[in-house]
């Protein structure tokens, strides 16, 4: 096919990406120079749209960049009151003392919040400062110049058939060209994954490692909410062998976060991530508090839990990675917004001051330095050993020792452990399904548990069907002739949206992708264990529309 002519649009930077590292960074850059030409650009319907976390915000990262953003009204309306921690079995749980757990695990001083809110009000401030903020706008192609580096992004292409041809409306889309391309997608990016295996920036580094994160919000009785209070658990129903717990997060208008995140490191081919989440709400004590209430809304995202070692190079020829793109989520604190945050403004003024020097496209060594050395690194160190050993001795071993090596830390400021390895990647952890028995799990009874296509309903989720299918297959043979009978095809299970079915209605199974359905989670591209499915970007505006998640 002969190449697309498009139009270009210059900036000084552009930024892909309109969440809290994002809008951080375009925030300041702006706040640094008012004259730089600044443009973000989100592939969400809206600012918001695709942002799903917790989520309990730290606040640093959002009083260094806007230090008065309470007299501007950021939506951070409901402080901690009350933190709970909770160890469960199937008909109790103990609650873990306070005093046990590291300072660093304290939620005095963070607010719970809709991040997807918090986003939309940090879109405000950017825009009155004079950045073109674009949603709607997928960047499914990076533009390299002459010596291999990035120069800018394709955006807005729109109009393709399913078989990638052009259709009749097609619009090719328009080059953005920027000084610097900074890359804040979020976990498992389709163009930070390209980045990083072009320039090996994960030469030097640990194995990514990933949790799958679900969430609902509900509206609960009157009666039994209770504003600020936040609780974690673990335990049941996943148990001791397998990473993953729980967070209830009661914010304003007696609404409440419930979620539930699984490691993607589990071996079981069996195991159904949503199915866990569903069974878990029919503890006795989440039942309590749901029952009467009404589920609002419904989502899954990926999230990164490998932690300092697993920090790529973050700087490249031209560009930088951004928080979840870079894997800065803090694993036992469960926050990353953060940290994201701080990486944006580490990231706009490394950018700031080499346009300044007059120079263009070249590695921004200072800010991977600044990330390593500064509140980010400092938040990830102490805390980088927990998911190794979660995964060496379970989530209860690993609290058990990660805790120790924290309040070590924390006192001795050295680990006895050094800094432990990962090990295998997620993919690789997934064992042959003859090592082990399928999981017997409850059917939803639609009231506090629900089958997964009812609620991606409640994601408000839409994709053209007539576009390409975003969902690639490396080798189409492979989910039937490989993963079917080796893994049971874990794809039916481990996806929170019910895209993937092996349908047997014929003389020989099939594999189905209903992409339609994709939350855009990332989960498949983390964890077939052949790694034949590739996740790219939909046209823009397509997936979730997430409201006050």
């Amino acid at each position: 096919m002969a190449e697309i002519e498009r139009e270009s649009m210059e900036y000084d930077v552009v930024i892909v990406g309109a969440g809290p590292a994002g809008l951080s960074a375009a925030i300041r850059l702006k706040q640094l120079d008012p004259d730089l030409q600044v443009v973000v650009l989100e592939k969400g319907s809206e600012v918001g749209a695709h942002i799903l976390s917790g989520a309990v915000l730290d606040p640093s990262g959002l009083t260094r960049l806007i230090p008065d953003w309470k007299e501007k009204g950021a939506p951070l309306n409901v402080p901690v009151r009350e933190d709970n921690f909770y160890i469960l079995g199937e008909a109790g749980g103990i609650r873990l003392p306070n005093w046990m757990m590291p300072p660093l695990m304290n939620n005095h001083g963070n607010y719970i919040v809709s991040m997807g809110n918090v986003c939309r009000w940090m879109a405000q401030q950017a825009e009155a400062l004079g950045v073109e903020i674009f949603p709607g706008m997928s960047c499914t192609e990076l533009v390299y110049g002459e010596n291999g580096e990035v120069i800018g992004v394709v955006a807005g292409e729109f109009g393709k058939n399913p078989d990638g041809t052009p259709g009749p409306n097609y619009e090719p889309g328009m080059n953005l060209i920027g000084k610097y391309v900074m890359l804040g997608e979020g976990a498992r990016g389709s163009l930070s994954k390209e980045v990083i295996a072009r320039y090996e920036l994960d030469a030097n580094c640990d194995v990514p490692k990933f949790g799958l994160g679900m969430k609902e919000l509900w509206e609960v009785d009157p009666a039994k909410h209770n504003e600020g209070e936040v609780t974690h658990t673990m335990g049941w129903p996943l148990g001791f062998g397998t990473g993953g717990g729980s967070f209830v997060y009661h914010l304003e208008n007696n609404q409440v976060y419930v979620g539930y995140i699984v490691d993607l490191n589990y071996r079981n081919p069996y195991l159904y991530p949503y199915m866990e989440f569903q069974r878990f709400k029919h503890h006795p004590m989440i039942a309590k508090l749901l029952e009467g209430g009404r589920r609002v809304a419904y989502g899954a995202r990926a999230v990164t839990k490998g932690g300092w070692q697993s920090i790529p190079q973050t700087a490249f020829p031209g560009g930088v990675l951004l928080g979840c793109s870079a894997g800065l989520v803090n694993l036992p604190r469960i926050k990353g917004n953060h940290n994201a945050m701080h990486s944006g403004i580490e990231a706009a003024e490394a950018a700031h001051a080499a346009i300044r020097a007059g120079r263009a496209h070249d590695r921004l060594e200072e800010y991977d330095r600044r990330l390593r050395e500064g509140p980010v690194g400092k938040d990830l160190k102490i805390v980088r050993n927990v998911a190794p050993l979660n995964g060496r001795l379970g989530p209860l071993g690993g609290l058990t020792l990660g805790g120790f090596d924290m309040w070590f830390q924390t006192i001795f400021r050295f680990s006895l452990f050094g800094t432990l390895k990962h090990g295998k990647t997620d993919a690789q952890a997934t064992e042959p399904a003859a090592k082990h028995k399928p999981i017997d799990y409850p059917k939803p009874d639609g009231k506090l548990s629900f089958d997964r296509l009812t609620n991606v309903a409640y994601s408000f989720t839409n994709h053209d069907e007539h576009q390409p299918p975003h969902l690639k297959l490396k080798d189409p043979e492979i989910p039937i002739r490989v993963n079917l009978p080796k893994y049971d095809e874990p794809a039916q299970r481990y996806c929170p949206a019910g895209v993937y079915e092996v349908v047997r209605d014929g003389e020989a199974p099939t594999f189905v992708i209903n992409f339609q359905n994709c939350v855009h989670c990332k989960t498949c591209d983390i964890k077939d264990p052949s790694q034949n499915i590739v996740w790219t970007c939909p046209q823009g505006g397509d997936g979730p529309n997430y409201p006050n998640m």
